[in-house]
């Protein structure tokens, strides 16, 4: 291992220790006695208003927020890319224009992240005995506190990416996540005292889901392309045929960690006129059907809308024309790009119901068929793609030594 990998690992080990860190930090102003009792209640407790992956928001931590508002507010952004010309030239801009693309993405984070704390806030606010002294000063402290939390992430996050080893986003999920699993497994086990055959079914039960994952993660679409013999500078490239790799599933998490924010945003904004306990509040929290459908729906919409935004058959065709390729049995120009947006809509069509097939299925074997797991689909997502990355990085960072 080189000087420079070492200090590129042990850079993200110490952002991660210090994300943990925070996660243990208590929000200022909250009695931990009493949301304590308040989180071991059903999963429609306030927990769910978060919409987190961070164990932050178990605790009610500073970091209790967690970076999914800075993960969403880079994805509205690139969305936004499809409907305007001017965000998308910025976006085609080289560096500098990546540059503004992850400023705009902070305003939004800013943006997003308090309203997001002030309906948190304004909830936390609402249930007796939680907070110390319900009052204005409370509901400001809590927003700067949690918003500031998020920021503080978001530029941990572009520091793991830029110094350390693999994204920072994904291992600020994947380490909320992670962290819990230990002791929650021993809690249930401790607790419920399930009988043997009840562990043994749950371990095929992971075993198969994770293979299930892995196999459509790694899936690829290969479209056969056939290269024109050209010349390039002073060489000269004979005809040849290669493989054009489409994924099945090429917007990875993103699509369900935004499906889970809007949804959390959406509990938010009606908390400003329901009371919490609300039904229509309960409805939009786990593991309501109605909060399965619209997990779902939103899940595959995001799918498409993602991937429409960072793949362009246009420009793929463009280019495939200006570099002498030709896909098989297909007219180079507008013939390729239409075959193209035919192939990746399908392709990405099925890859969005996969994520929401993933996402659902926990939640219905857990509250509907009564089976005990411990991870949920969104958590094994993130958990798979995550360590596949992190391979990735590491097989390309051993080749480059």
């Amino acid at each position: 291992m080189t000087s420079d990998l070492a200090r590129r690992i042990a850079w993200t080990i110490g952002a991660l220790l210090l994300f943990q860190l925070g996660t243990w930090i208590p929000l200022p102003g909250v009695n931990p006695e009493a949301w304590a009792m308040l989180s071991r209640g059903p999963a429609n407790s306030v927990a769910a208003m978060f919409g987190a992956s961070s164990s932050g928001a178990k605790r009610l931590a500073i970091f209790a927020l967690g970076i999914l508002p800075y993960v969403s507010a880079a994805v509205l952004v690139q969305l936004a890319t499809i409907f305007s010309r001017r965000l998308r030239a910025i976006a085609r801009g080289g560096e500098r224009g990546r540059e503004k693309m992850v400023r705009y993405a902070r305003y939004l984070t800013v943006l997003l992240a308090a309203l997001q704390s002030l309906g948190i806030a304004k909830a936390l606010t609402g249930i007796t005995g939680l907070v110390t002294i319900p009052s204005g000063l409370f509901v400001v402290s809590t927003v700067i506190t949690l918003m500031g939390g998020t920021l503080l992430l978001a530029w941990l996050a572009e520091q793991i990416t830029a110094r350390g080893f693999g994204n920072g986003i994904a291992l600020f999920l994947f380490a909320g996540i992670v962290t819990d699993i230990p002791a929650s497994i021993v809690r249930e086990v401790m607790e419920a005292r399930a009988p043997s055959g009840e562990i043994v079914t749950t371990l095929l039960i992971v075993i198969a889901v994770t293979a299930v994952v892995v196999t459509m993660e790694l899936a690829r679409r290969r479209l056969p392309v056939r290269y024109a013999a050209r010349q390039l500078g002073t060489r000269q490239l004979d005809e040849q045929d290669v493989r054009l790799s489409i994924k099945l599933n090429p917007a990875g998490i993103v699509p369900v960690t935004l499906a889970s924010f809007v949804l959390s945003m959406l509990s938010v904004v009606l908390g400003f006129f329901v009371r919490f306990d609300s039904s229509l509040l309960t409805q939009l929290r786990p593991p309501s059907s109605t909060y399965l459908i619209l997990f779902a729906v939103l899940t595959v919409i995001c799918t498409l809308f993602y991937t429409a935004s960072v793949l362009d058959p246009e420009e793929s065709a463009e280019r495939l024309k200006t570099l002498g390729g030709k896909l098989a049995g297909v007219e180079p120009g507008e013939p390729t790009a239409d075959y193209l947006d035919r192939t990746v809509s399908r392709t990405t069509l099925v890859g969005g119901v996969y994520l929401a097939l993933v996402v659902m299925l926990p939640e219905i074997l857990v509250h509907y068929a009564h089976v005990q797991l411990y991870f949920s689909g969104l958590g094994l997502l993130i958990t798979i793609c995550t360590i596949l990355d992190l391979a990735a990085q590491f097989r390309a960072a051993r080749k480059l030594t």
